[in-house]
């Protein structure tokens, strides 16, 4: 089956023609695609001269709407991703290829523990797989690795759901789970980037934040709005108590907090069908 190599890039001259030169020996029938997302150094052009297609946009448009371009483009029947700043060896991608001819319809790296940039990156990455797996109801090892390879056709499916910003992954990894498409992962250990990285840990921290509470209400959101509506029903029935006891009265706390929970809760159920509706063509 044919190959597709997508690679996002936003000045890395300083690796991309390596990466590219890497993954071409690895893969000599393989495309490789490098989007340029608007950089203001050679990028594209040590990518051309490297033998990558390039596809370049005139702006920065973010890391998620780079990899959309790039699957677009990509022709293969498997599209593998990859970061340009030289974290990623194309020769780890070989592994995960095999995996997909076992029958799984996509196959991520999982960073090890010493793969990470610092401390706080390793916690944040953790936190994240943690509410992914209790979500999901299954081990998610590295929910945010973007490296990956997954089948052409499924990929494109969700395409529409993915965010122009740099948590592709996040979303991508949680729409094959809902879909009940079979994934897997296999440890990689990614080097250090060459340049400067792009993420900004307070403001993108904040943003991963939200996704994982959009990805969550998109992959099951009862599991997010059954447990509120209960807090606030238990809390209505705990205040109704107090007041009983202590006034012989039923206040409209109470009746406020056992509204909010009725309402709470079918908004959960409207969502739930809802996500069912945004699968269905899964």
């Amino acid at each position: 089956m044919s190959l597709s190599i997508v690679i996002p890039a936003k000045n890395e001259s300083g690796a991309i023609g390596t990466v590219v030169t890497t993954a071409l020996e690895q893969f000599p029938d393989a495309e490789v695609i490098v989007v340029d997302d608007g950089s203001t150094d050679d990028t594209a052009k040590v990518a051309a001269d490297a033998g990558a297609k390039v596809v370049s946009h005139p702006e920065s448009l973010g890391n998620g709407a780079a990899v959309k371009s790039g699957a677009r483009a990509a022709t293969g029947d498997r599209i593998a991703f990859m970061d340009g700043d030289g974290q990623h060896d194309a020769r780890e991608l070989v592994p995960l290829i095999k995996r997909l001819d076992e029958g799984f319809e996509m196959a991520i790296g999982a960073r090890n523990t010493g793969s990470h940039a610092n401390v706080g990156r390793l916690f944040a990455n953790g936190l994240y797989n943690g509410i992914a797996s209790i979500m999901s109801g299954r081990k998610i090892l590295d929910l945010t690795s973007g490296f990956r390879v997954a089948r052409a056709e499924k990929f494109k499916q969700f395409l529409y759901l993915l965010p122009n910003g740099f948590s592709y992954p996040t979303t991508i990894t949680m729409a094959f789970l809902r879909s009940g498409y079979p994934i897997t992962f296999e440890p990689i250990s990614a080097a250090k980037r060459v340049g400067k990285s792009h993420i900004r840990p307070l403001r993108d921290g904040v943003r991963f934040m939200i996704i994982i509470f959009k990805v969550a209400t998109l992959y099951s959101p009862l599991k997010i709005f059954l447990p509120a509506s209960g807090l606030f029903f238990a809390t209505g029935l705990g205040y109704y108590a107090y007041t009983y006891v202590t006034m012989g009265r039923f206040t409209n706390m109470s009746m406020l907090l056992f509204s909010a929970s009725v309402i709470i809760f079918l908004i959960g159920l409207i969502s739930e069908q809802i996500t069912a509706l945004t699968y269905s063509r899964s």
